[in-house]
């Protein structure tokens, strides 16, 4: 179909399917995320949209956004450059050795800046850690991985654990360490995944990856429309193993040891390896791992 016949047959549909300011943003967001035009344009046939009208607002909008960053006097370019957008990240500001997250103390073992590491110690206390594991334990499952591919699951031979997932506020211990986790790192509960409780036998491990969703494969859209990009994570330790099962990054050639109560955040302000957020699971060498998992998403997640 040729641009002059796409829009006409736009202007015959817009009526129906309005291009509105949010359409507008969401379509400019997709583009500095990095998502290609073809990417984009299936994203919006999958939701429903009118393939001519679909083809006309990414036309307009990117044109028009183009436009307004390099017109010389325009709003657009006499703007600050755009703000780099928030992200969890807990009070730090103060070097404090503790931080108050209203039903306990959690304490400030170590800091790193890039990438963004913090390890945080007395998060849960050992009967908390234990009634997880108890609660998880009949319900474990070989481990699926998020199919960017095509927006679903699949089991991914570099995961060889088995897991489970809460729903958010699920039960009492959930809840707890959800409102503590929101406090610590100032982020909405309701912008969290469920919790995934993870278990590893001796020799199960998870090689190095990214949490975020790859912005070039042709699932990520749909993944994107529960809540937006990753842009952190924390990995709770819920027991001691007796040896590895370590927290790797090896971009800056850091493990962090698996301790009963601890937990490691590490935040990605963006979806590319730039963030240096690379990390994995070393394997457990003797013993057995539990560990749980909190997924934030950058709205709130459905």
């Amino acid at each position: 179909m040729s641009s002059q016949s796409r829009s006409a047959s736009a202007s015959a549909t817009t009526l129906r399917q309005p291009v509105t300011p949010e359409l507008r943003a969401w379509i400019i967001e997709q583009a500095e995320a990095g998502f290609t035009g073809p990417v984009v344009l299936q994203s919006m046939l999958d939701a429903g949209w009118d393939e001519a009208v679909a083809v006309h607002a990414m036309e307009t909008v990117l044109t028009d956004a183009l436009r307004d960053k390099t017109q010389p006097g325009s709003a657009g370019a006499a703007a600050p450059k755009t703000a780099q957008r928030p992200i969890p990240e807990p009070d730090l500001s103060q070097s404090p050795a503790r931080i108050d997250v209203g039903d306990r103390e959690v304490e400030v073992l170590m800091s790193l800046h890039a990438p963004r590491v913090v390890l945080f110690g007395n998060l849960l206390s050992p009967e908390e850690c234990d009634a997880l594991i108890a609660a998880a334990e009949p319900r474990m499952a070989r481990s699926l991985t998020v199919a960017t591919r095509t927006g679903g699951e699949e089991v991914n031979d570099d995961r060889t654990s088995d897991g489970m997932f809460f729903q958010r506020g699920e039960n009492d211990v959930v809840a707890r360490l959800e409102a503590r986790i929101a406090q610590l790192v100032r982020w909405p509960v309701e912008n969290g995944e469920g919790l995934q409780v993870l278990h590893y036998r001796p020799g199960a491990e998870y090689k190095p990856h990214y949490d975020y969703f790859d912005p070039e494969e042709p699932g990520t859209p749909t993944i994107l429309r529960r809540g937006g990009q990753r842009v952190a994570t924390l990995v709770i330790y819920l027991n001691d193993p007796e040896q590895g099962g370590g927290t790797t990054f090896p971009d800056v050639q850091l493990e962090v040891a698996p301790r009963r109560g601890n937990a490691v955040f590490f935040s990605y302000d963006r979806p590319h390896p730039g963030t240096r957020s690379l990390h994995g699971g070393a394997p457990v060498i003797r013993g057995e791992k539990w560990i749980a998992t909190k997924w934030l998403r950058e709205r709130e997640f459905r």
